[in-house]
């Protein structure tokens, strides 16, 4: 068995209608090749979806509408399981900053 990381997207609506959110997540599978991960993360998807009433009394859909990724991971210390570029406004004050020599 090997292991992977699948990203799983949801779409959410409510009361039936989409409401331009999407929610994003990172699960492990483990799997023998990328088409068994993939099958994996449908199934994993699926049983995640769900529908509930909220505090307004409205429905609330997640819907499970796509594996975007899938990828092979090494589980180690130290282990890069993710990695992305983000385009943001500097940050005034970080928390922590690497010093430069």
């Amino acid at each position: 068995m090997r292991t992977y990381a699948s990203q799983i997207i949801y779409s959410i609506k409510c009361n039936g209608e989409f409401t331009g959110q999407y929610e994003e997540q990172w699960r492990l599978v483990f799997a023998n090749d990328e088409p068994g991960a993939i099958e994996q993360a449908k199934q994993i998807g699926s049983q995640e979806a769900s529908i509930f009433v909220d505090r307004h009394g409205r429905a609330i859909c997640w819907e499970m509408i796509a594996i975007k990724d899938v990828r092979e991971v090494e589980l180690g210390h130290g282990a890069l399981l993710t990695s992305s570029v983000i385009d943001v406004t500097t940050i005034a004050a970080p928390v922590w900053e690497q010093e430069t020599v």
